[in-house]
């Protein structure tokens, strides 16, 4: 097999690239270590969408591609079976390249994270109303039986317009949802780990409201509450 065929392209190579005979490709909004944000136009609505691409490491093997693609279609699954203002609203999911694209509502928004640490702490009102909004949905997708498992700043958007938006639903558990098992992984970042989690427990929703206290710390005082600067001591 040509190694091209399994190497994603850049960003730079997919600018402009037509999804599915409607979504044109235009900058990128985001990356992180799974995928990548786009900015995106559905040329059909003539509307400005989001789009999240699923990106492969270089030499990733067949088991792990699947594993990928399963936890992508898991997100978008999630989120759309929450009713709420503080979720994403997914518009589609299409095929390309033998991966799934998640469409989404364009946010313009900061993350909570980059909001901190470029503005300073949040004044206690302005944290507790983040704090509701993000419990608001936070119950709303417990209540329909699904759990986050990453809450934290940096998955927190804090629109333009002051909506306060709960992101990145990729390592969630979605109750009879089988196409991701468990494999005992420890998924999430440490210092929003609830003390469950971080002994291999089984998860609830109290694991979600650890993490959404962990974060409400964050916001007035510019740091989690648990940060020893390594993984292994914080979880300790």
């Amino acid at each position: 097999m040509n190694g091209d065929q399994h190497r994603d392209k850049t960003p730079q190579e997919s600018s402009g690239k037509l999804l599915a005979s409607r979504y044109r490709l235009a900058a990128v909004l985001g990356q992180g270590g799974m995928g990548t944000v786009w900015r995106a136009t559905d040329e059909f609505l003539g509307r400005e969408v989001a789009v999240k691409e699923l990106r492969f490491a270089a030499g990733v093997d067949e088991d792990e591609r699947h594993r990928l693609v399963a936890r992508t279609l898991t997100e978008a699954k999630a989120i759309a079976r929450i009713r709420h203002n503080g979720a994403v609203t997914v518009y589609d999911v299409v095929e390309e390249d033998g991966r799934p694209w998640i469409v989404m509502e364009l946010i313009e928004s900061r993350s909570l994270s980059e909001v901190i640490r470029t503005d300073g702490v949040l004044p206690p009102q302005r944290a507790a109303e983040v704090a509701l909004e993000l419990l608001g949905v936070l119950a709303e997708a417990h209540r329909v039986g699904i759990l986050h498992r990453d809450v934290k700043p940096s998955n927190v958007l804090i629109g333009h317009e002051g909506r306060v938006v709960l992101t990145d639903f990729g390592i969630a558990r979605v109750e009879g949802d089988p196409s991701v098992t468990s494999t005992g992984m420890l998924v999430g970042a440490p210092s929003y780990i609830s003390p469950e989690r971080a002994r291999g427990g089984v998860p609830g929703p109290p694991a979600d409201l650890w993490s959404l206290g962990a974060t409400l710390y964050a916001m007035v005082v510019g740091v989690p509450p648990y940060d020893k600067g390594s993984a292994l001591s914080t979880l300790t």
